[in-house]
């Protein structure tokens, strides 16, 4: 005789299969619109041209530089702050009040949405410090943005790490900032690339941030240094769809340009998953 009990695991098995068959579907979908519209203008010289004739024609070469290296500065300025930040909340803040109060700060600013970000970058790193449109201004907000998804994501990190390891190093005599560096980041480095791979999703996704700080709606040359301004695919994509005076012929790079942006998120985050993978293996070892 079946009993109650087995009819609920029954019944939640089967809405988590149809949750994630639901899932599925939409991303299958989602991928498909994307690449069958995108798919016809992708070719060898999409990649390695700039645009044309009012971007009707060539390719988004100056978007890609330009989305690279937004990413791995604001990357490179957010991820050693915000690990360092949450060593700093789980290893020396104090009182107790001090830390809720900047933990809810943190999780505040992970819910503000993006556009504020771009009006904060516009009004401190454009205008107060005179950085002017430029990859470090736009760089630099994005880091901004990413910073609270990577310090919860090290805070957790750390945390999860077992507390005999920290006592086991503090009773073999190191001192807390030896075992931070030597026990609780590599143990936790692993999750923490977590957060940081989430975090490229979203900054390179992001539009609003780089519209007042970074962006350019067009231009052949290629950036020379962090005080030039960039074409970024997102910006790109947003441009050809709301100001293109050619629809027929500009949607379709619009999407292409899209199929190229997930494919750069991939890559990057496949890389990362890849060195965590590895730091896991040598830790089994």
């Amino acid at each position: 005789m079946i009993t109650r009990r087995e009819i609920k695991a029954f019944l939640g098995v089967s809405l988590l299969k149809l949750f994630i068959a639901i899932t599925s579907l939409f991303l299958v979908v989602f991928l498909y619109v994307i690449v069958s519209k995108g798919g016809k203008v992708i070719s060898w010289s999409f990649f390695t041209e700039s645009p044309r004739r009012f971007m009707t024609e060539g390719g988004i070469y100056p978007a890609i530089i330009g989305t690279f290296w937004l990413i791995v500065i604001s990357i490179g300025f957010a991820l050693p702050l915000g690990v360092l930040t949450a060593i700093f909340l789980t290893s020396y803040a104090k009182p107790p009040w001090f830390v809720r109060i900047m933990r809810i700060a943190i999780n505040t600013l992970a819910g503000v949405p993006s556009i504020i970000y771009g009006l904060f970058g516009l009004t401190v790193f454009v205008r107060l410090m005179h950085f002017d449109v430029s990859i470090l201004s736009g760089s630099l907000t994005l880091g901004i943005l990413a910073l609270p998804v990577i310090i919860n994501a090290s805070e957790e990190a750390l945390r999860s790490v077992p507390t005999d390891f920290r006592e086991a190093s503090l009773a073999l005599g190191a001192t807390e900032r030896q075992t931070i560096i030597k026990v609780l980041l590599p143990t936790a480095l692993p999750n923490i690339l977590t957060g940081a791979i989430i975090s490229i999703g979203r900054v390179a996704g992001e539009t609003a941030p780089i519209l007042f700080t970074a962006a350019t709606f067009y231009t052949r040359v290629l950036p020379t240094s962090i005080m030039d301004e960039v074409m970024a695919l997102p910006y790109h994509i947003y441009a050809l769809m709301t100001e293109g005076s050619h629809a027929e012929k500009q949607v379709p790079i619009a999407y292409g340009t899209a199929v190229v942006l997930l494919a750069l998120v991939l890559l990057i985050s496949t890389v990362a998953i890849i060195i965590r993978y590895r730091i896991r293996k040598k830790r089994k070892w």
